[in-house]
């Protein structure tokens, strides 16, 4: 008996040698994980049970494919199924491509180059780089580079930015401004932007690298290596205390700080929303070891530190060597110090008006040029006190100018208010095998599609719209899985991106295509918007029995935007010009939809 079972093991290891393999499987391909989380479910449909929750930015084996569904390897001999449009596909090279990590670093080849809220010029401007200024770039669209700068995470024109890498490589960093400093014992550690394990990746550290810990929060610590800042797992840290002579050496701005309130609050981060650890008094001074976003980080006694409110700081140079602790006041070293240059606002438009007092209903007492700089004596509500040359105050809103120094800055919510937490799914045409339509010259309509759509995808972020795309890569993706992420995800809009042709290639323009009544409006605002910007010849805004849209319940439009068979308007579409003005043209018409319904 036991020969015999012996036998049938031997046969069934065979049997599985030569047995062809999966052809997913043999071609190494893998999917990575693309939204916040994702369910992983036992077999391929929403009535299986739920086996956990994958997270954005893992990548797992293929095993199979079923319909809209794909079985994954989660461990050796454990699969698991996920619906394939939450995730993306890739091959083994595409994989070895995305985890080269690099750390993109640019400076600006202009000065006053205008700092944007999202990706495009009708995004508020939040400041200015000046020319040699160094910046962190995070992400890119057509024409804009997402970069980490003094106003947080915000949009430059791509054009204005001078390029140049560094690769993570091992390095000694340098100390940092808390006393720590830490060295990565994992073989390798993901840099994430948020502390939390499903925040988007910002990098890859080495084994050994070394990097300046910034703060710490329960069990992640915020790092910085190079010109990367951003949240690791503690447990793969070994941390250290800077030594004494180091201690000595505090890294400090150069600036020295003047308390001009009665009582301020000391945070134990920069911003209004963490918790207070301490107070420090008017005319107490500091030197300011650190800035952000108008906070200030000092040493509000001896061995604690803390971040106070920029704006409430009058700031003067530090003389060589000087170090203010918390118990010198501004009286005892008045005559010492030089006072800084004062906060400034720069005038963004001609004709701008300066009034009386904060409100628009006030009396207009001059009008201010583009350009035009002035002294801030206050803030008042959504308002700067300014000093004119006469000697008078007045008032101008802050959000018709830019700002230089300490003072915070003022935004108003204008169109962008309105697209705030709005859900919109944008749905590239085509994908995959399916390439649509081929223009006169050969460019595939499911290329254009996609370009599109990341271009509106990014801008809609910016402005704090919930945003999911159908398809995020060149991937194949059916009508069905297409409308049923626009129910899955209770869409606000449903936007279907296409390019069209025709035999006749001197047919030109674009289209805008609904199916039920309550999609009309949404199909006449975007697409007007979309032809006053693109310019293109108009066909108007019709019934179209399209799938995606017939078959959706939310307000779905599908718009063709020009024709590639046409050579001329080819080459007018494929142009960067036209993608940033037709991504631009949408976003205005879910503005305007979205005030008016």
């Amino acid at each position: 008996m036991h020969k015999k079972f012996s036998v049938i093991i031997l046969f069934i290891f065979l049997l599985g040698i030569f047995l062809p393999q999966s052809n997913s499987m043999a071609a190494n391909k893998t999917i990575t994980i693309s939204t916040d989380a994702v369910n992983v479910r036992s077999g391929p449909g929403l009535s299986y049970p739920l086996i956990k929750q994958a997270k954005r930015g893992e990548t797992y084996p293929i095993v199979k494919e079923k319909g809209d569904w794909i079985e994954i390897e989660l461990s050796f001999a454990k699969t698991g199924w996920v619906v394939n449009w939450l995730v993306t596909k890739n091959d083994a090279k595409t994989a070895k491509i995305t985890s080269t990590n690099r750390n993109i670093a640019a400076i600006a080849k202009t000065s006053q180059l205008r700092v944007r809220s999202g990706p495009g010029s009708n995004f508020q401007i939040i400041g200015f780089l000046n020319k040699g200024q160094e910046v962190s770039i995070l992400d890119q669209n057509e024409n804009w580079y997402k970069i980490s700068s003094p106003f947080g995470e915000r949009w430059v024109s791509k054009e204005f930015l001078e390029l140049k890498t560094a690769k993570l490589e091992n390095s000694t960093a340098s100390v940092s401004k808390n006393g720590e400093i830490g060295t990565v014992k994992s073989k390798i550690l993901n840099v994430r932007k948020e502390p939390t394990a499903s925040s988007k990746l910002v990098g890859k550290l080495a084994k050994g690298t070394k990097v300046t810990i910034l703060s710490k929060e329960n069990k992640w610590v915020k790092v910085k290596y190079l010109n990367i800042i951003g949240w690791v797992s503690g447990s793969y840290l070994d941390t250290q205390l800077r030594t004494t002579s180091e201690t000595n050496n505090k890294m400090t701005t150069g600036i020295i700080g003047t308390v001009t309130a009665e009582s301020l609050s000391v945070r134990a981060g920069s911003s209004t929303k963490s918790e207070i650890i301490g107070t420090v008094s008017k005319n107490q001074r500091f030197t300011i070891i650190e800035e952000k976003n108008n906070w200030a980080k000092i040493e509000y006694k001896t061995g604690s530190f803390g971040w106070v409110a920029g704006w409430y700081l009058e700031k003067s140079p530090a003389k060589t060597n000087e170090n203010i602790t918390n118990y010198q006041t501004a009286t005892e070293t008045s005559g010492q110090v030089q006072v800084a240059a004062k906060d400034i606002i720069t005038i963004l438009q001609d004709g701008t008006n300066i009034r009386e007092l904060p409100s628009t209903q006030s009396d207009v007492v001059h009008r201010a040029n583009k350009g035009d700089r002035f002294s801030v004596t206050g803030v008042k509500n959504d308002w700067y006190e300014i000093k004119l040359n006469n000697g008078k105050k007045a008032y101008v809103a802050g959000w018709l100018v830019s700002t230089s120094g300490s003072i915070p800055r003022i935004e108003k919510s204008g169109a962008d208010g309105y697209i705030k937490n709005k859900i919109i799914v944008i749905d590239p045409g085509h994908g995959g095998g399916d390439g649509g339509t081929v223009g006169a010259s050969g460019t595939l309509e499911k290329n254009l599609t996609l370009r599109t759509a990341k271009l509106l995808y990014d801008k809609l972020k910016a402005a704090g719209a919930k945003v999911y795309l159908t398809r995020n890569n060149d991937s194949y993706i059916s009508l069905q899985s297409r409308v049923s992420k626009a129910h899955a995800y209770n869409a606000d809009a449903f936007i279907s991106l296409h390019y069209d042709s025709n035999e006749d290639r001197s047919v030109r323009g674009s289209t805008g295509f609904y199916y039920h009544s309550y999609q009309k409006a949404l199909a006449q605002q975007l697409y007007s918007s979309m032809i006053r910007k693109t310019n293109l010849n108009s066909r108007g805004v019709a019934i179209g029995n399209y799938h995606v849209i017939r078959e959706n319940k939310q307000k779905a439009v599908l718009i063709e935007l020009g024709f590639i068979s046409n050579p001329e308007e080819e080459m007018t579409v494929k142009s960067s010009r036209f993608q940033e003005n037709a991504a631009s043209g949408i976003y205005d018409g879910l503005t305007k939809y979205f005030k008016e319904n």
